[in-house]
């Protein structure tokens, strides 16, 4: 297994919030607080697009491969033409944006942030909001999978059919009422798995074929020091697109972990970097991993008052 580190003519200067690779390329979408969009053609190791923003990036994510969206500090969701570099706002949130993700089976961003409402945006109609939804809550994290909305509210999962979003389909409540850092669903299944702030990560999958459902948790990254195991965040989750029950972690002290999800079993640990792992995400034929090693956005308050003037770890991307 040998890995490498993107090389970029000017660093990226801040944390690194999300990467994302293009839908049938190597192309990888970068979002960060510096604050930037860039598009790095990882097979020429070549940074394709560098899109400054007016406020930082906190979450991006491809419609096709020559266009993109993100979610920023300001509220703003933005779409960008990757071919021509033009970009424009399509809408506002009441504060900061977190996630936005794009449905091809409804043709919608589906955006979500600390103003507790889960907004679809129709970009391809005359009135661009479709509907929203307020929460008692603020999202931490949402995923899609086919016309499934899963969104991490607190420590509840809820489920949302993009047919009909009136009401939740499901909610499910984590352990014990800790915090859900990050959701994701599964590529070729109907379920997901959930990182908490504590080092637990949850499984829920559905099997089309049989009545047996699968569903469990597990400690995933306690960290020993000085004799006791500390328990660390899991802050993201990528299932390998073609390995079925492959899929990683990454915690808040820099690690990420291989699990097989059938056999319950750990299969590898990569070395630890520097950072916190920020963000995962597979190229479309699930041999190539990216890892985004950085400070992340739910450490950047304390960042920006205690580390004002310390010059911060620089943040990676790194392809394994």
């Amino acid at each position: 297994m040998n890995g490498s580190c993107l090389e970029f003519k000017n660093p990226i200067q801040d944390a690194i919030s999300r990467v994302r690779f293009a839908p049938q390329s190597n192309n990888l979408l970068i979002s960060s607080w510096d604050p930037c969009l860039r598009l790095y053609d990882v097979d020429c190791s070549q940074l394709r697009l560098e899109a400054p923003s007016e406020a930082a990036l906190l979450e991006c994510c491809f419609q096709e491969e020559s266009v993109a969206f993100s979610a920023a500090s300001d509220g703003s969701i933005t779409r960008y033409d990757l071919h021509s570099g033009i970009s424009n706002k399509i809408g506002n949130h009441d504060d900061i944006a977190t996630c936005v993700a794009y449905s091809t089976e409804t043709r919608q961003v589906i955006t979500a942030g600390f103003d507790k409402k889960i907004i679809a945006w129709d970009i391809f109609g005359a009135k661009p909001l479709v509907y929203l939804r307020n929460l008692d809550a603020e999202v931490e994290s949402l995923s899609l999978s086919g016309y499934e909305l899963i969104i991490a509210v607190g420590s509840s999962v809820d489920i949302y059919d993009l047919r009909n979003s009136d009401k939740c389909v499901q909610s499910n409540k984590f352990c014990m009422d800790v915090p859900i850092r990050c959701v994701s669903s599964i590529p070729y299944l109907k379920g997901y798995a959930v990182g908490s702030v504590d080092g637990r990560v949850k499984l829920e999958i559905s099997y089309p074929s049989s009545a047996n459902n699968m569903g469990y948790m597990f400690r995933c990254h306690p960290r020993s020091r000085d004799g006791k195991n500390h328990l660390v965040p899991v802050n993201d989750i990528a299932f390998n697109p073609f390995i079925s029950g492959a899929f990683v972690t990454g915690d808040n002290v820099g690690y990420v972990t291989a699990w097989d999800a059938k056999s319950r079993r750990r299969l590898f640990e990569l070395p630890g970097c520097a950072n916190s792992i920020a963000s995962l995400t597979y190229n479309n034929e699930g041999q190539i991993l990216a890892v985004a090693s950085s400070h992340t956005y739910q450490e950047a308050t304390e960042m920006l008052v205690v580390l004002r003037f310390l010059l911060p770890k620089p943040s990676r991307v790194y392809m394994i």
